[in-house]
């Protein structure tokens, strides 16, 4: 199904244009204008407008389209006797024009054909990045389409991009294509996580450090900035780069210049900026958190990466993806998931998104022998701690890898941190080798590669009695 944005000052073409929309199975979106036509294009697949209208005309607004979107199809209706003009249209990069009155089944075909090239468009855009990127890029939903038409449309322009969006959302896959498509795509991609670094530290992380600039520096390092020059440099969490690093990021950004911590001299280097975050940055400059200076030169361009509850009808194929990468990590054949499972996991709200699910389905793989998985498969095993359900699982992120208290002392309703969820895998795995081994320490510790010393080290922290199972 394809989005088609029609666009006519006649009421009663707008309705007819639709009707055979909808009934081609595609979703119509009606314009009365060529402004109205700009303020609805987000998402559209296919333009399709009326040559003649006030105001804004069909050549005005093609121009317009494709100032936005280079690769939107817009299909222009005529009225008899303007195929000069039309041919003109053509020139300019529209994708088809259809004479007024429009033949019904002509006017089917051209959309359909319009959708189709659109989408084959877009397939052979995301698989140049997947194969740019190493990976598989995966989401058909409106939202996700909306974003990647974003992604590419930014790329190319060589502009600095604020990519936002609820922690686990994938942030760092939007940094990644938009490096792949752009003309840096040659040069280096470099991370730098603004929260995993003491603040005494970052500058020096940043923009690199002289010889004897500070205790412990016996020669000079390169910071990142001079790492990434040529390419690009993604900073990960910038909400909590410290102010006074701030005031120096602001300056590389003006002036193309760095100043390594205790070095006399200023370098130039060519680098762009992605920098991401789960804060509203603007409440954080309210609060005096961060430099309003800076918020506005990091968000020349804004992109908004969409929560996984909002994109729903992703799940499964991610879910599916996630299952086979796991599947051949852990070595488990023959592995799937039941359609009953896919709806619990389309159903939950997944507070911790896309890292979230990834981390259910893979407890989910490690703790299967192969065959389909069902829904009770995301409860708790027997005589294991409450581990993760996809309703109830960790948020994930800075938060919770911080963390560092045990799932005996978590507070109630509190989600369970990175190291919670780890142990309590941790622990299901021993506890089902121990029961599948009735007991005998020695053959859980052979089935797990381990020491049975190892194994009784375990059981005693998982609050799992020595003697499990009454045999040793």
């Amino acid at each position: 199904m394809a989005r088609i944005l029609l666009v006519d000052d006649d009421a009663a073409v707008r309705a007819a244009l639709a009707e055979l929309t909808r009934s081609q199975g595609h979703e119509a979106v009606l314009a009365a204008s060529g402004a109205e036509a700009l303020a609805a294009l987000e998402g559209a697949d296919v333009v399709v407008t009326d040559l003649a209208m006030p105001g804004m005309d069909g050549l005005e607004l093609l121009r317009a389209v494709h100032e936005r979107d280079e690769a939107l199809p817009v299909v222009l209706l005529t009225a008899h006797g303007s195929e000069r003009i039309a041919v003109r249209a053509m020139k300019a990069g529209a994708y088809e024009y259809v004479s007024k009155p429009f033949d019904v089944d002509e006017m089917a075909l051209v959309l359909d054909r319009a959708a189709e090239a659109r989408a084959l468009r877009t397939q052979s855009r995301r698989l140049r990045a997947e194969q740019a990127i190493g990976r598989r890029i995966v989401g058909t939903s409106a939202p996700m389409r909306r974003l990647l038409d974003a992604v590419a449309r930014v790329a190319g322009k060589d502009v600095t991009v604020l990519v936002r969006g609820e922690t686990g959302v994938g942030k760092e896959l939007v940094g990644s294509l938009l490096h792949a498509e752009s003309r840096r795509a040659t040069g280096p991609l470099v991370r730098f996580n603004c929260a995993a670094i003491p603040p005494e530290l970052a500058e020096a992380e940043l923009f690199g450090h002289a010889r004897g600039a500070f205790t412990g520096a016996v020669q000079a390092r390169p910071g990142f900035f001079a790492q990434a020059d040529g390419g690009t440099l993604v900073l990960d969490e910038i909400g909590e780069l410290p102010l006074g690093v701030q005031a120096a990021l602001l300056r590389a950004l003006q002036d193309g210049e760095i100043q390594p911590v205790g070095a006399a001299r200023l370098e130039k280097v060519d680098v762009r900026i992605v920098a991401c975050t789960n804060r509203e940055l603007e409440a954080e400059v309210r609060a005096g958190r961060f430099r309003a200076d800076l918020y506005y030169r990091l968000a020349v361009v804004e992109l908004v990466v969409p929560p996984l509850r909002d994109r729903r009808e992703d799940i499964p194929e991610l879910a599916a993806e996630l299952l086979r990468h796991y599947a051949e990590r852990f070595g488990v054949p023959d592995v799937r998931l039941s359609p009953a499972l896919v709806a619990r996991l389309v159903a939950a709200d997944w507070p911790g998104n896309v890292r979230q699910l990834e981390n259910t389905v893979a407890r989910l793989v490690a703790l299967s022998s192969g065959g389909e998985i069902g829904p009770e498969a995301l409860e708790p095993a027997p005589g294991a701690s409450a581990a993760p359900s996809a309703a109830a699982a960790p948020t994930g992120g800075a938060e919770a890898d911080a963390d560092a208290e045990g799932p005996a002392t978590r507070e109630p309703g509190r989600p369970l941190t990175l190291r919670e969820q780890l142990e309590a895998v941790e622990r299901s795995i021993v506890a089902r080798a121990m029961t599948d081994a009735r007991g005998n320490q020695s053959e859980a510790a052979r089935r797990l590669g381990v020491s049975r010393g190892t194994l009784i080290d375990r059981l005693k922290r998982f609050g799992l009695a020595p003697d499990y199972g009454g045999r040793r």
